[in-house]
């Protein structure tokens, strides 16, 4: 069998030293804050981070451009290992398409390898979460096909639920209108979000205070999850720890069953979903 890496994008929110652990290689999608010219460190301190949010900095991303990958993608080649990229949700970011590019253009001057670009439609740890199931088969001595195979039936199962603790970062990026954002806040609404089959970030309910919110999550699990007494699921906060361990003592209560992994939301979704943001991931009967 041939030799593959399997390579992603920082918009799976899983720390490069974990990708590391799992053989899994990474390239960092920018980002800046808005006021500054220059592009900050994809290391700069996830605490510092959401401390500027919070502080009233705004934070923009942008996709990885196409030369990144070709650097990245074209290391592996000459190594003769083929490639599975994995990438983050088109519907959130161009980055796959800069991948699919790369690709393009590398695989006609080394025509003896191979690349296969994965559009998850996934964003964060749910993006994360598709990485290490495809890591488990490729442990497993699955091929570079039968492990792209394995993801793209996975993908219409990865289901996503988040809940920001305050709708201004929603109303900069067009989630939600200023009226909505206002009201929300004055009466203390928490929306419920769900990234639907089209990897877009849609809406889906609004409870009152943010122990709802959690609720409401933990209650979608309890619903649509395919084994909910042992299954993988991921959590990911946005600087607040203690609401991703409610939440997952909430599952663990009912199913016994603790979070395979809980991780930071890094800048690349942050920017947009701001402090606060929590978010579950499984594997379930549909998205």
């Amino acid at each position: 069998m041939k030799e593959y890496t399997i390579i992603t994008d920082s918009g799976c929110d899983i720390a490069a030293d974990r990708l590391k652990e799992w053989g899994v290689r990474h390239v960092d999608m920018p980002f800046r804050f808005e006021d500054d010219p220059s592009e900050e460190s994809p290391n700069l301190p996830l605490k510092v981070f959401y401390q500027l949010m919070r502080d009233g900095k705004v934070a923009r991303t942008s996709a990885v451009n196409p030369d990144t990958f070709r650097t990245v993608f074209e290391d592996e080649f000459k190594d003769e290992r083929d490639i599975l990229y994995i990438g983050f949700s088109s519907g959130l970011s161009g980055t796959v398409s800069s991948a699919r590019i790369a690709a393009d253009d590398l695989l006609a001057a080394y025509p003896d390898r191979r690349i296969v670009v994965i559009d998850t439609l996934c964003a964060s740890a749910g993006q994360g979460l598709m990485i290490y199931l495809a890591v488990q088969k490729k442990k497993g001595g699955s091929s570079l096909d039968e492990t792209a195979r394995f993801v793209e039936e996975t993908i219409p199962h990865l289901v996503h639920w988040f809940t920001v603790d305050d709708l201004v970062y929603l109303k900069r990026g067009g989630r939600i209108n200023a009226a909505s954002a206002f009201a929300a806040t004055v009466l203390k609404i928490k929306p419920v979000l769900h990234v639907d089959d089209e990897g877009h970030l849609i809406n889906m309910a609004k409870v009152r205070g943010r122990q709802a919110s959690l609720r409401a999550m933990a209650n979608k699990y309890d619903e649509t999850c395919l084994d909910p007494k042992n299954a993988t699921y991921f959590i990911s906060h946005g600087d607040c720890r203690e609401d991703a361990e409610a939440l997952e003592a909430m599952i663990a209560e009912k199913h016994g069953r603790k979070a395979a992994l809980i991780t930071d939301i890094g800048p690349v979704i942050g920017a947009h979903s701001g402090p606060g943001t929590l978010a579950l991931f499984f594997v379930g009967q549909k998205r």
